[in-house]
């Protein structure tokens, strides 16, 4: 027979293998087709004649860059991972939010052989959810590149477009033509992937998201200003890679300013709508300690004496 502190279920396991990891595994194969594959192809947008917005400067490949994508993709995933991963098992080891966290959350028993500790799994829930977020952004950039097309700032300097004829007679006239170009077509391709911004998504995805998890875990007194100055130091990080992009004349301004919201819509639905603001461990110890307050006669509550009442002795 199961103890207080464990429950028996025989359906997180399948629900688990058969729903969770379906839909986890179609997100991934999604994200790959949209990100390393042709399979959808890119809106050709039109132009006009000269527009001095898009005859920046070509800034090179994306590996050039300041904050090359390679490094910005590692940190963005292994950033809230980390800090997930050692803010559950240290919390997990002080004895008051342990003793609070097997009373939120039970060791569930799924048959006769498997435990499931609740250490285990809040960090596979938060990590779990935070991947799929990461994919799910990334799916969202690339569906919104690809419906719209966005020209880059530096478009037509890789364009290279052969005005011929009267095409471009004036400064003002709208090119549709897509086979104007000169210059190489993966250049062209890759600068008509500017709207929104994926690095502004994906690096305010991960910041917003770990500065929930910061800010709605961990409560201990001796972090009132360790917190502010990590969950600070997250956003500035990630609100400095979208201004890179701008300076860089990879993307403009309101591209970036598309992948903030974007990336911070994703991530306050996941934190607030599917995991709950984080909540659990903290708000499961102060509801047992207010009913057990409730359970008190009133006559127990220490005596608060009045200033008035003190004055009124004194005369």
């Amino acid at each position: 027979m199961a103890s207080n502190n464990t429950l028996r279920s025989y359906s997180i396991i399948p629900c688990f293998i058969f729903v969770e990891l379906v839909i986890m595994s179609g997100t991934v194969l999604l994200a790959y087709y949209m990100e390393c594959t042709d399979l959808f192809s890119v809106h050709v947008q039109g132009f006009f004649c000269n527009d001095a917005e898009l005859m920046k400067p070509y800034p090179g490949n994306e590996e050039s860059s300041f904050v090359p994508p390679l490094i910005l993709y590692c940190v963005v995933a292994a950033a809230p991972t980390a800090v997930i991963f050692i803010g559950e098992v240290s919390m997990y080891v002080m004895k008051s939010t342990r003793e609070a966290l097997l009373a939120q959350e039970k060791t569930i028993v799924t048959g006769d052989c498997c435990y499931l500790n609740p250490l285990v799994r809040r960090i596979i829930r938060f990590i779990g959810v935070f991947a799929f977020g990461l994919f799910a952004t990334d799916i969202f950039v690339n569906a919104g590149q690809v419906v719209t097309g966005g020209l880059s700032p530096y478009f037509l300097s890789v364009c290279k477009p052969n005005y011929t004829g009267t095409e471009c007679r004036f400064n003002h006239q709208f090119i549709i033509n897509g086979n104007i170009c000169t210059g190489s077509p993966i250049a062209v391709e890759n600068a008509r992937r500017s709207f929104p911004s994926k690095d502004a998504s994906l690096s305010v995805y991960s910041a917003v998201y770990l500065t929930m998890y910061i800010t709605s875990t961990i409560k201990t007194k001796s972090s009132r200003l360790a917190k502010p100055v990590l969950c600070l130091g997250t956003l500035c990080s990630a609100f400095l890679t979208g201004l890179n992009r701008v300076s860089e004349y990879r993307n403009h301004c309101s591209d970036v300013v598309a992948g903030f919201i974007l990336g911070s819509a994703v991530a306050l639905f996941l934190g607030i709508c599917v995991v709950n603001n984080f909540k659990g461990v903290h708000c499961a110890a102060a509801k047992q300690k207010t009913e057990d307050y409730r359970g008190l006669p009133l006559m127990t509550f220490p005596r608060v004496e009045s200033p008035l009442e003190t004055l009124s002795a004194q005369r």
